[in-house]
């Protein structure tokens, strides 16, 4: 096996959950290189897929076609950060989570996986969400309501839309338990946004210590925004701006949502797993 250039290490989990705020706090230091929400995974998937159902590698001797095709996806993967100095670069990406599997075999084993998991109270994230819908829809439509335009005339419709399986939420929550199922709860490090924003220095003291890298004095009073995204290919507006202070946030859903929502069943099972992932960590 050839030696990987670069570490490679990933963050995933809940939308909504401080993501590209944990992102460009780690920024900071010099010998990380993060990412807005990265390409690179979508396109190992495609060619991993394709690979097979080409005529010409279906002839080859299957261990020889499988060799050639973990070292090509080795390759894509250490090229697409071809062009940073810095010795350890982290990608952003949900969807790493239902790869887990894959990535062990292009970073050499289980035991190089690590992926930081951002979460945060789930009605928060849906309250988030609802918020965004609501600034959005002043002067245009997300595409979600335009796939199901009665669901989104209520706060409750628009919930059920959000936590559906094929949704963000829903798919990132079912993401994260299916990773834990699938036996690699070991390779995940659980950041709550709550903590994130309420104790900044001692959350990301935990991170560095779970990916044994060496701490950072980093500066949360003058977080500078380095990942960039054009919000309105996702449909939303202001998705993934940040705020340039790291401090705590009041949750947001008891303004957001009233009774009508609150007192529905759907909210109460929501409220039952609002905070599902504690159940993986100990306390």
């Amino acid at each position: 096996m050839h030696m990987h250039n670069k570490k490679i290490y990933f963050v995933a989990g809940l939308p909504r959950s401080g993501s590209t705020l944990l992102m460009n706090i780690l920024g900071q230091n010099p010998r990380l290189h993060v990412t807005a929400t990265s390409g690179i995974l979508d396109m190992l998937v495609q060619v991993r897929n394709a690979w097979d159902k080409n005529f010409a590698f279906r002839a080859m001797p299957r261990e020889s076609s499988d060799l050639r095709k973990r070292s090509v996806l080795q390759a894509m993967l250490q090229a697409y950060f071809a062009d940073t100095d810095a010795p350890v670069c982290i990608d952003k990406n949900r969807g790493w989570l239902e790869f887990l599997e894959m990535a062990a075999a292009l970073l050499g084993g289980k035991e190089n996986i690590r992926i930081l998991v951002t979460v945060r109270d789930l009605r928060d994230v849906l309250a988030s969400f609802e918020l965004r819908h609501r600034e959005t829809t002043a002067l245009g439509q997300i595409p979600q309501e335009a796939k199901d335009p009665i669901n989104y005339k209520t706060a409750l419709g628009r919930l059920k839309s959000f936590i559906g399986r094929e949704q963000p939420v829903g798919r990132a929550y079912n993401a994260i338990r299916d990773a834990v199922t699938r036996g690699w709860r070991e390779q995940m490090h659980f950041i709550e946004y709550e903590a994130l924003t309420a104790e900044p220095g001692n959350t990301l003291g935990e991170a560095y210590q779970f990916l044994a890298e060496t701490p950072f004095a980093h500066q949360f009073d003058r977080v500078r925004q380095i990942t960039v995204e054009d919000d309105f290919i996702h449909g939303f507006r202001g998705l993934h701006s940040i705020q340039n202070t790291v401090h705590p946030r009041a949750p947001r859903w008891p303004e957001i949502y009233d009774a009508e929502v609150t007192g529905h069943d759907d909210w109460k099972d929501i409220e039952k797993n609002a905070r599902f992932w504690r159940a993986y960590v100990s306390r």
